[in-house]
């Protein structure tokens, strides 16, 4: 069986085939009669599976209107209005000072030298802090208004304004020290 293919398909001659004069009459009859016939099998199963269909969706029916409704115990949502949930506008503006008071905290160093001064700003900011806790209380008790929201921003505008002059304290006075610092090594 190791022949090259090629020499096969060179001496390969077609023998012409004829079919019979009736071929095409015959295997139309035989095609009408297969695709015309009806078969037993077919309604026997269509009744089965009809019949099985509609078990099922009394059985689907049964469960979904005998079973009681559980009583999903239900999460308390927090209805607390804040700054951030009147609007997505004042929502992005205490985003920004929120994120901007901890960025400032964040660069704040912290040692021997120059600790009471922080203690003294940390100890104001408390006290804003404190305030807008009862700003958000006054916003959910009254309601929303023009006032209390600019009470809020403002807050927010003055602890971020006491970190920066902090901050810009707190190089004056590391200037400072290396200053005198320099003036005792001469």
């Amino acid at each position: 069986m190791s022949q090259d293919i090629r020499k096969i398909l060179k001496n390969f001659k077609e023998e012409k085939a004829t079919l019979s004069a009736n071929h095409s009459m015959n295997f139309e009859k035989l095609l009408l009669s297969e695709l015309h016939q009806k078969s037993q099998k077919k309604t026997k199963f269509q009744w089965i599976s009809l019949a099985a269909s509609v078990v099922i969706l009394i059985g689907i029916c049964f469960t979904f209107y005998t079973k009681s409704p559980e009583k999903t115990p239900a999460i308390p949502l927090s209805k607390e209005i804040t700054l951030g949930t009147i609007s997505p506008e004042f929502n992005t503006i205490e985003t920004y000072y929120v994120n901007s008071i901890n960025l400032e905290i964040s660069e704040i160093e912290i040692d021997n030298t120059n600790k009471e001064l922080i203690d003294g700003y940390l100890i104001k900011i408390a006290e804003l802090m404190n305030e807008y806790t009862l700003l958000t209380k006054e916003l959910n008790t009254k309601g929303v208004n023009n006032a209390t929201i600019d009470a809020l921003i403002r807050n927010l505008q003055l602890r971020l304004e006491l970190l920066q002059q902090l901050k810009k304290q707190l190089s004056q006075f590391k200037n400072l020290n290396k200053k005198n610092d320099e003036l005792q090594i001469l």
